[in-house]
This record gives C-alpha cells, structure tokens and sequence, in this order.
C-alpha cells in the first residue's frame, strides 16, 4: 500500500532550532576554538564574537544571539561587570577557567543560566548546556559546584561559630568549630534529614534560591521544592527563614 508522507493525521517531524550564539573572551585561541566546535552544527552556530564585555554588548544588541557564552575575566569590561546588562538581552553562560566560589556566586546572583569551567566538558556536553541555559533549566559543572557548596558551608560554620562565641560561659565549652561539628550532627541526626536534604538546608541558610541550589545540585527546581516540602515538614516550619534559624540553632 503506498504511504502518503503528507498525512495530517501524522506531525512531521521538525529538528531543533539551531541556537545563534555569541562567544565572549578575550582569547582569540578560545574564541577560535568555540567558534569552530559551535559553527554550522545542525543545532548551534555562532553568529558574533566579542573581545570583552562592551563588545559582547553592541554585538548583543546587533546580531540577538539566543545565548551569550561569556568569560568572566576580560580587559575593560569583565564579565562580570557586563552580566547583568547582557542577561537582560539573552540567557548568559559563564564558560570560563575560573571556579572561585564567590565569582561563581556572584554570577548566578546576578542572572547567570550557566557556569561552565574549561577542562570539565565535552563538545555534546557544552551543546547540552547550552541548550539547557536557553529553555530556563540551569547547568553548573562540577568544579564551580564544589567551590560554591564548600563556601557556602564554610559560611554557615563561621555564622554557627559567632553565634557560640556570643553565649555566655564561653570558657566551659570546646572550641566552637568543634562544638560547631557535633551541632550540625546532632541537628541533621535530631531532624532526621537525608544527605540530600541536609546539603539543601545548607544552601537554603546561606540564602540562596531554588534556581540556584538547582543549578548548585544538578537537579530540577520542582526536585528542589519537593526536597523544600520535606525539609520543612521534618523541621516544622513554615517559611525558609524560620528554617535556617533552626538549621543553624539561633531559633
């Protein structure tokens, strides 16, 4: 029986877009080698290149790149100085050398999608992120993700700790970072919270959002919610503050 290919009961079926993209860094080797992985793919190409941040701008505003792959150290205008005002015009992934944590905090707090370090990806994988960034789902390799979550704990011990050193009878007890430790054991052992939702109730204290403990975790935001729910239940509290305040034993 001959087979009609036009059939409209059948949707044809249509590739992804291919993604346009601009490739910001000050390297003319990094810019070439982006270039050339990215060009004339069945589902990517780069159709501007910039030297720092102004450029990236102007060629933002000319061309409507759908993601801006961005350095973060640059001559003139960094990355990070240039983010907020190109995140107002495309998703922006930070692809960078650099994996200190508060430059990888400081660009997801001010709208990066993505952070991507040199040396942790593959082709397929930077297309994946690139095309994660562009339909709203975060992606953070795991170089940045370590960096981000030991600061953040580093954080909440040093808070735990000045909140020690101001109870009074100081002198009768182990040094804070240590009664610090035993704290956060018997908190997690007394709230009965997973690993999992242990390290989330440690993001959630140092004050970032679901978008950012999703990027921060590889796991979606509804994921994050979920893991939020239970976390609450088992600490009973209401609101993020009230758990943090709890989390970290000044409730």
């Amino acid at each position: 029986m001959r087979q009609h290919t036009n059939d409209p009961g059948i949707p044809a079926f249509r590739p992804p877009a291919r993604l346009r993209l601009l490739v910001a860094d000050d390297n003319p080797v990094v810019r070439a080698g982006l270039t050339a992985l990215l060009t004339d793919r069945a589902d990517t190409t780069v159709v501007a290149q910039a030297a720092d941040g102004r450029e990236a701008y102007e060629a933002a505003l000319r061309h409507h790149p759908d993601v801006i792959l961005l350095d973060v150290r640059m001559p003139g205008v960094d990355g990070i100085s240039a983010l907020p005002h190109l995140a107002r015009l495309a998703p922006v992934m930070m692809l960078t050398y650099s994996h200190e944590a508060e430059t990888v905090r400081e660009a997801l707090r001010l709208g990066a999608g993505g952070y991507l370090v040199h040396g942790e990806f593959g082709t397929e994988q930077l297309v994946r992120a690139v095309r994660d960034v562009h339909e709203g789902r975060p992606h953070v390799t795991p170089g940045a993700t370590r960096a981000l979550v030991d600061a953040l704990r580093e954080s909440a011990a040093a808070h735990a700790d000045s909140q020690l050193a101001a109870t009074e009878g100081q002198n009768t007890y182990p040094p804070p970072s240590q009664l610090q430790s035993s704290m956060g054991q018997s908190i997690r052992s007394r709230f009965r919270l997973s690993v999992r939702e242990a390290e989330i109730m440690d993001l959630i204290a140092s004050g970032m959002t679901n978008q950012q403990i999703a990027a921060a975790c590889f796991i979606s935001e509804k994921t994050v919610k979920n893991h939020i729910n239970r976390i609450f239940a088992k600490l009973q509290t209401a609101t993020r503050s009230q758990a943090a305040a709890k989390w970290l034993g000044v409730a």
